[in-house]
């Protein structure tokens, strides 16, 4: 059977060490990757790490919970709030089909809440929930940076410099500005999903554009890019490229 990757996240030393001896004991087949106490080193643990469940501390110093979900670049894994209060937040977290525990955890939740959060990994419908779960809290969910994951690290890029994004293998060939291209571990589809409703676009299956980059649409099905490369253009995306470029 494989592995549960988890993050525990709190502030309180104490409180991350109690919640990590309960999951050991009730679900030996989750791997705790990490357990972080700083809200800031959480945000970069997360992106580097990719886990498939994370357990987090609402009430924290600098970031709140939500506040590192919002700047997580790809939040696709299952999350179970852990709260001191049943505050006006746990019925937003209730209507984004999400977990919550209040503290102190009582065990018969904490595993309730688990065994629904296993359930729903299968269901890879976790992106979509947190940030339905952040639009309903008011938070900005528009990404001006994104944390790429390489084989060196985690690279910064602001989302304004990108040109293009290319499908490679399962890979992805992100072309920037003002920087050497990089060479992601996130297939094309995460970062459709991450930059959707922004002035990027899809005119083709193993491409992604940033709009303000293009030069021209031209007749043979393809589309300059102010670099001076060349994109395909499926012919049913001509016409939303049209409509997406007049509305810049």
């Amino acid at each position: 059977m494989k592995k549960i990757k988890a993050i525990l996240i709190d502030d309180e030393e104490k409180a991350l060490e109690g919640l990590q001896l309960k999951v050991n004991r009730f679900f030996p087949e989750i791997e705790i990757i990490a357990t972080c106490n700083n809200p800031e080193n959480a945000i970069n643990t997360i992106n580097e790490k990719q886990p498939d469940l994370v357990f987090m501390d609402i009430e924290m110093p600098v970031y709140s919970g939500f506040d590192v979900l919002s700047k997580v670049t790809f939040p696709d894994f299952e999350t179970i709030f852990v709260t001191a209060y049943n505050n006006y937040a746990i019925e937003a977290i209730k209507h984004s089909a999400i977990g919550y525990i209040v503290k102190p955890i009582d065990n018969d939740e904490l595993k309730l809440a688990i065994q629904n959060a296993i359930k729903n990994i299968s269901k890879k419908d976790a992106f979509q929930n947190n940030r339905k779960l952040l639009e309903r809290l008011g938070v900005n969910t528009k990404k001006t940076s994104i944390a790429i994951p390489t084989n060196r690290g985690l690279t910064f890029i602001k989302t304004k410099d990108i040109v293009r994004f290319e499908g490679v293998d399962g890979y992805t060939k992100i072309v920037c500005s003002k920087q050497e291209p990089i060479l992601s571990s996130y297939n094309i589809g995460k970062f459709v999903k991450i930059l959707e409703n922004s002035h990027y676009f899809l005119p083709h299956k193993s491409h992604f554009i940033n709009l303000h980059f293009v030069e021209s649409i031209l007749k043979e099905g393809s589309i300059l890019l102010k670099d001076g490369s060349h994109v395909p253009l499926s012919k049913t995306k001509r016409s939303d490229l049209i409509a997406k470029m007049e509305c810049l």
